[in-house]
């Protein structure tokens, strides 16, 4: 469950690895771009990768919480 509740924050920090790339400035044209193209496709394989992410951790937290559940036909004594 911990990976679950984590997995928000580790998509926005993702997200924001593109903000660290080189921008295009005035005093140095010459400098390395980061083309638009690539920093949208790095959004939209992460977005991906989460979507991924999370269909998988729901899958193990549905399988687990349903080996923990007690048997409804069984009566507590």
């Amino acid at each position: 469950m911990d990976a679950v509740r984590l997995l928000p924050f580790l998509g926005v920090m993702l997200w924001m690895v593109p903000l660290l790339w080189p921008v295009p400035e005035a005093t140095t044209p010459t400098a390395p771009v980061m083309p638009m193209s690539v920093a949208l496709r790095y959004v939209f394989g992460v977005w991906l990768l989460l979507i991924l992410a999370s269909w998988a951790l729901w899958r193990r937290t549905r399988d687990v919480a349903s080996a923990e559940a007690p048997d409804p036909t069984v009566e507590p004594r």
